[in-house]
């Protein structure tokens, strides 16, 4: 039975090796490459594993694992810093969704109550979106800064957060009563006051102690995750759930980054095999189950719609933020998996039900992947409809500017260097300021220098209509300082053309990142190329010689004086 055990896992992880690199190719989640491995060796495939209880056994180990490294990774201070916007924002979508999904699934027939909670288990899934999926593809868009970022980000945690209220609740949902629900709540309360208690006063030693040994700092964080989650089982709760506050209490620990890296590897074996196994319990497909699965795609995409563009809406954060946050927040959780799978384990609900998510996960996973790298165009053709339904953006009423009051100046698109630059005229050129016109589509920045007295257009630079309204072809200067990886939905060059047929005299500067951008944009008609890697290399020649000369403290001095002076729109 062991030959047979070690064959059965090398099988699982050959082949989910093997399509987790199809997966890359493809541009998809490694988590669906491990799913679908398992759907292809179990009974549903070609039948190669023999051992599937023992391997689900092993893969258990991945789950407590994978808590703990989402515990570490959970910071408590982003959570108390989130701003209003994105703290109604996640309230609406994470509360919003959770009623929405019983309501929907209580009356398309699943059981809630009577030991069944399969309505129930769905409704938390459907509030739940993927952290995986969406901050690898942000993060590769570099999109994690920009506002529709941050407020997924924001509302990723949040859910987090969500998740774990309900693990901590979970165990005891065939007993469901107010004081059983209390009685949980007052488990986890002792969880977490024992967590955090050692964690401020007898861990920070033991690593402080071990902390030239790697490989004891590893055991340690080790020992600490298992004994937290073995202490939670004892008080009735998941060991799940104890991983989950194991983690988040290492999570302000200077050690995390360590732990971190060397409980990945370890993690990623384990998890790999939970979700070969997850796969290898979906049934066959059939028409029943591809029409809920369908069912439950859809819930999604209506919940989204309704909890996060609706809520950004209102609070006017323009038609682009809330759609590009809506389609970034449109998968199924691998959290939401988790929870379905510990269900399933204490037959809470049905093998189908957990079926149905598994063939959404699939479903989305895919769909959410390639409208997440296309969430642009897609904002930009949902947005005119939208328009066209009667609900502005928030530039639509923007008429075409006179022409007695067009600048002479503008900034197409505003980030850091703007924000700099504007900084920098207030104190050195003020009265340029009054001459100076941006136009850009985040909301706050449009707030934030209306404030300040700054004319702002609230607009899509890309779109030659708005370049038109806002009366670019009679503008003296035109100037764009965001690079290709910022702009959204053209580049420097595709710009450059656009404005130059709108303004064929005005003086042109643009930004370039590559040395060969630079003579092809002098060619399609810019005045100036400016190239800010040149302007970073003479400030860090001045640096290191300042460095040589032993006086990098007055350097620092120098400029930690300059950046307490300035009031930036951008910090």
């Amino acid at each position: 039975m062991d030959n047979m055990l070690l064959t059965d896992i090398a099988i699982c992880i050959v082949v989910a090796w093997l399509l987790a690199i199809v997966a890359q190719l493809l541009k998809q989640p490694l988590i669906l490459a491990y799913l679908l491995a398992g759907v292809a060796v179990g009974p549903v495939g070609i039948g190669w594993v023999q051992e599937q209880s023992a391997i689900e056994t092993i893969s258990g180990l991945g789950l407590i694992l994978l808590l703990f490294m989402i515990g570490l990774e959970i910071d408590l201070k982003k959570i108390l810093a989130s701003g209003r916007i994105i703290t109604l924002t996640a309230a609406a979508q994470i509360i919003g969704s959770f009623l929405l999904g019983l309501i929907i699934f209580w009356a398309a027939g699943f059981p809630i109550g009577k030991n069944r909670w399969d309505a129930l288990y769905l409704a938390v899934a459907l509030a739940l979106s993927s952290t995986v999926i969406v901050v690898k593809i942000l993060y590769d868009k570099r999109e994690l800064d920009t506002l529709p970022g941050r407020v997924t980000l924001g509302i990723l945690v949040l859910q987090d957060l969500f998740a774990i209220l309900f693990l901590a609740i979970q165990p005891n949902l065939k007993d469901a009563g107010l004081a059983v629900l209390l009685m949980s709540l007052g488990k986890v309360t002792v969880l977490v006051a024992f967590a955090f208690v050692v964690s401020r006063f007898v861990l920070p030693a033991l690593f402080r102690a071990v902390a030239r040994l790697p490989e004891l700092v590893l055991v340690g964080a080790l020992a600490w995750c298992f004994l937290t989650a073995g202490l939670a089982q004892l008080l009735g709760l998941s060991r799940e759930i104890g991983a989950l506050v194991a983690g988040i209490a290492l999570s302000t620990f200077p050690y995390t980054l360590d732990v971190a890296a060397k409980v990945t590897s370890l993690r990623d074996f384990f998890v790999t095999l939970f979700f070969v196994s997850l796969g290898m319990s979906i049934p066959a497909p059939s028409w029943s189950l591809a029409g809920w699965s369908l069912f439950f795609a859809g819930a999604i995409l209506l919940t989204r719609i309704v909890t996060v563009f609706v809520p950004l809406y209102l609070l006017r954060q323009g038609h682009r933020a809330g759609l590009v946050s809506t389609i970034n927040l449109a998968q199924v959780s691998e959290l939401a998996m988790v929870i379905l799978a510990l269900g399933f384990r204490q037959q809470d609900i049905s093998q189908e039900t957990k079926a149905l998510a598994g063939y959404a996960f699939v479903l989305l996973a895919v769909l959410s992947s390639y409208a997440i790298l296309k969430s642009d165009p897609l904002a930009r053709f949902l947005g005119g409809k939208i328009e066209q339904l009667g609900l502005p953006d928030l530039g639509a009423s923007n008429e075409a500017v006179p022409v007695a009051q067009r600048s002479k100046i503008f900034l197409l698109g505003f980030s850091w260097t703007a924000s700099s630059l504007l900084e920098t005229l207030s104190r050195q050129q003020p009265l340029w300021l009054s001459e100076i016109t941006v136009i850009d589509f985040n909301p706050h920045v449009n707030q934030e220098l209306r404030a300040r007295g700054i004319r702002v257009i609230y607009g899509d630079i890309s779109q030659r209509d708005t370049l038109l309204h806002a009366g670019v072809a009679e503008a003296e200067t035109i100037i764009c300082t965001l690079p290709n990886t910022v702009l959204k939905g053209t580049s420097n060059l595709g710009l450059l053309r656009q404005v130059r047929s709108i303004n064929p005299n005005g003086e042109i500067i643009m930004h370039a990142e590559r040395l060969a951008d630079v003579p092809v944009l002098y060619r399609e008609g810019a005045t100036y190329v400016f190239v800010p890697r040149l302007i970073e290399a003479d400030e860090l020649c001045g640096i290191i010689g300042a460095a040589r000369q032993n006086l990098l403290e007055e350097k620092r001095a120098e400029m930690e004086t300059r950046l307490g002076q300035r009031r930036e729109v951008l910090p």
